[in-house]
């Protein structure tokens, strides 16, 4: 089989084949920092075939405990089950620190990895969240010209990464957890700003009334929160990942809110989406450019040390390396 290096174009044709091979090669592609990659990675996306059919894409976050690896296990099983090709990619900003992905480990979706209609792949470590998400973005795209119709993007739920998978799908969906009494843990005020649709998990056995009881609490809140909102009310449903308990009721509701989208919204907000991809990739670039310029590297240990030593502002030492770059 060729290899992205030395025919980019043979793989993608390999891609638009179902080819799993052909599928990891162009995500690593992608996911490769070295600069001299970069043109044959781009040759790879040009290439790619574009769906006839817009594919369904959909960012999955949730409380530290909340059943994320469970749920998605079950909520693939019946897509695929239901006729659906399924890519579930991993966002994990922990990866940025260990060097490694623990959110993208395969042994956590045991089921789903071997299934022949599923890909599970976790995102690389990029040095930046945004670098991660640009991975990411881009191979939602391999895997949707290999056929995949339904991409779910998990995340870790730590920081801005929930805010980042929702500027790159159509619908979020946040995982929360019931526990006492109609307390709901460690849901924020920020991730239910982003939220399209809310489900308290592990609503099964003696957890089901408590999950119930919040779900009702957080839906009478929400309601409040969007008074006078015209548009789209975040629906906060109950499910169980581990048994499989109304998962169905989530996957219609992700329907419902694109049709709430509809073709026109469902386009402009990917139009935007390309955009602001657009401007990762410029900054990522320069990114690259001005850790690589020979005259920023020459003084950049010296104005570290100047900076350290309290002799020059951050602002001042900024502008001398903007200066170095531009000569």
């Amino acid at each position: 089989m060729a290899h992205w290096r030395h025919d980019p174009e043979a793989v993608a044709q390999s891609v638009s084949q179902g080819d799993r091979s052909a599928i990891a090669q162009s995500i690593t592609a992608i996911e490769s920092t070295n600069p001299k990659h970069r043109p044959l990675a781009r040759r790879l996306l040009d290439a790619l075939r574009t769906p006839d059919e817009p594919t369904i894409r959909v960012g999955i976050s949730g409380v530290p405990g909340v059943g994320k690896s469970t749920f998605i296990e079950s909520f693939g099983r019946m897509l695929t089950d239901d006729g659906h090709r399924v890519g579930v990619l991993a966002v994990d900003p922990s990866s940025m620190r260990t060097g490694g992905s623990v959110l993208g480990d395969k042994t956590r979706m045991p089921e789903l990895s071997v299934n022949p209609n599923a890909f599970v792949r976790p995102s690389p470590s990029s040095g930046t969240l945004g670098g991660v998400a640009k991975s990411t973005s881009q191979a939602m795209r391999i895997l949707e010209a290999a056929g995949y119709d339904v991409i779910l993007v998990e995340t870790v739920g730590v920081g801005q990464s929930e805010t980042t998978v929702a500027t790159m799908v159509d619908t979020f969906l946040f995982l929360g957890l019931a526990r006492t009494g109609d307390q709901l843990q460690g849901i924020k005020k920020g991730v239910l700003e982003i939220a399209d649709i809310v489900a308290i998990n592990k609503a099964d056995g003696e957890h089901e009334r408590a999950a119930k009881a919040a779900a009702r609490e957080l839906q009478a809140a929400l309601r409040m929160v969007y008074t006078g909102h015209d548009g789209w009310v975040p629906p906060v449903l109950t499910c169980s990942g581990l048994t499989g308990l109304r998962i169905d009721e989530v996957w219609e509701a992700i329907g419902r809110h694109r049709d709430d989208l509809g073709e026109a919204g469902l386009l402009a907000k990917r139009h935007q989406q390309e955009w602001e991809l657009t401007w990762k990739l410029v900054r990522a670039e320069l990114e690259d450019r001005l850790a690589r310029n020979k005259a920023v590297r020459a003084l950049r240990n010296d104005l570290k040390r100047q900076v350290f030593d309290g002799d020059i502002a951050a602002a001042e030492a900024a502008d001398e390396i903007l200066r170095a770059f531009d000569r």
